[in-house]
């Protein structure tokens, strides 16, 4: 009866802590009701940990349960002191590392999760087995659990939490320069050369350090560009996740300007404003944001690059997602249009997948096509020529240079692996992302 109450109670809990949580981020409703049955996973996991540490002292128990639970009283307090200073008006650095300890203190329990649930899959296929000898008949908790496995998932739940958090002591802001060449056959002569800047995802609502943040404005200005893009994500939740980085991103330099456009992030979306009045003068705040900055924001517009007697167009949409999670208000047509004598067309389309969808298979005058929103998954393997993440799994085109397969048409897609993160404030064997692209003219 007493394990039957408390089970309640914390069904109960775990209902009203995703409830509250949905109507502070709507957004995440999908990721929300994962949360959810991990939390009840989390108490199948406990009772397992509990039978195994009752003969030990007390004070080592109690230890003991706090360390299990510190993800959940995390949560909790999270939400509680959101409701007396709203989470967006929290310190940043706080709120940042907060959020990815809880991540990785969930993640780190998985493993443990897995193990425990395929020993006691073990042992129903035992007791199941036993049924048949009458004999030999034994009760279902008589049966014991392969401590081995146990040990072994407790262990590896370990290593990942380690690597995880060392992602974000040390690899974090540990910012790459990849250098790529395009040839093109239709370039034109003066472009030949031409060095292209690409980063993304810059996600300030999750930048803990604005020392980092110069750092990797510096490092681009020492690469010389002609021409910087900026292919969306700016902030996380609302344009003034930006307030006091201005000065830091006024810095950056190209003698043929910078230009922008918006990733999903950027339309304020992912979290319950007050009013549709409200949501729109945030769209409006992000607009004089980069107005500010002096970078081009380029809505479904295009402009012309000129350089000699030479010009290319750049052409920006705003975001369009394969998916339906993601807003689809990128116009290709509209944007390109009045580029129709333009010998090369550059393309800045946050998300991958409107390449895959769209571009390459309808728009075959677009000539590179510049994306991020991936983020490389931010953890993965980049080693030796081994370049592999688990987002490869959601995205078909997810990091690095892609060329059309469709015979006779010389078109390219680049995705950049993002200079900040999301949700996990940290990197492991994806580096932050700054991209050098240098257009080369192909000899004939």
């Amino acid at each position: 009866m007493r394990k039957l109450l408390f089970s309640s109670i914390f069904l109960v809990l775990s209902l009203v802590l995703v409830m509250v949580m949905r109507a502070f981020m709507p957004k995440y409703s999908g990721m929300l009701l994962f949360f959810f049955f991990f939390l009840l996973f989390d108490g199948y996991l406990w009772s397992s940990v509990h039978r195994g540490i009752k003969k030990n002292d007390r004070r080592l128990r109690r230890l003991a349960a706090i360390l299990f639970w510190l993800p959940v009283i995390f949560v909790l307090c999270f939400m509680v002191c959101s409701f007396f200073i709203p989470f967006l008006d929290w310190n940043l650095p706080v709120r940042t590392y907060i959020q990815s300890l809880i991540l990785i203190l969930f993640l780190a329990e998985f493993l443990p999760l897995v193990a425990l649930i395929l020993t006691d899959f073990f042992r129903l296929g035992t007791f199941a087995f036993l049924l048949l000898i009458p004999e030999k008949r034994k009760t279902f908790h008589s049966i014991p659990r392969f401590r081995p496995m146990l040990i072994a998932g407790w262990m590896l739940g370990g290593l990942i939490f380690t690597i995880l958090l060392a992602g974000m002591v040390f690899w974090q802001f540990d910012f790459r320069v990849r250098r790529q060449e395009i040839m093109l056959n239709s370039l034109p002569p003066a472009f030949d050369g031409f060095k292209i800047v690409q980063f993304s995802d810059v996600h300030l609502g999750s930048w803990g350090s604005k020392q980092q943040l110069q750092r990797a404005i510096d490092k681009i200005n020492g690469l010389h560009p002609d021409v910087i893009f900026f292919t969306g994500d700016m902030f996380n939740y609302r344009t003034a996740d930006g307030d006091g980085f201005e000065d830091i991103l006024r810095t950056l330099r190209a003698p043929y300007g910078i230009y922008a456009i918006m990733g999903n992030h950027d339309y304020g979306d992912y979290i319950t404003w007050p009013s549709a009045a409200a949501k729109a003068q945030n769209l409006a705040d992000l607009k004089t944001y980069y107005r500010d900055l002096g970078w081009k924001l380029l809505l479904n517009m295009h402009d012309i690059l000129k350089k000699g007697n030479d010009s290319v167009a750049v052409i920006g949409v705003e975001n369009w997602g394969a998916t339906r999670r993601f807003q689809r208000r990128g116009n290709i047509a509209a944007a390109q249009r009045g580029t129709e004598s333009m010998a090369i067309q550059l393309l800045l389309s946050h998300d991958p997948s409107h390449w895959d969808s769209i571009i390459s298979k309808k728009y075959p005058r677009i000539d590179i096509t510049f994306s991020g929103h991936t983020h490389g998954g931010q953890v993965g393997i980049d080693f030796r020529g081994v370049h592999w993440s688990p987002v490869k799994w959601v995205s078909r085109f997810w990091c690095g240079l892609y060329k059309n397969p469709a015979p006779g048409i010389d078109q390219y897609l680049y995705v950049n692996q993002g200079l900040g993160n999301i949700g996990y404030a940290g990197r492991v064997g994806i580096m932050p992302e700054i991209t050098m692209i240098i257009l080369k003219a192909k000899r004939k």
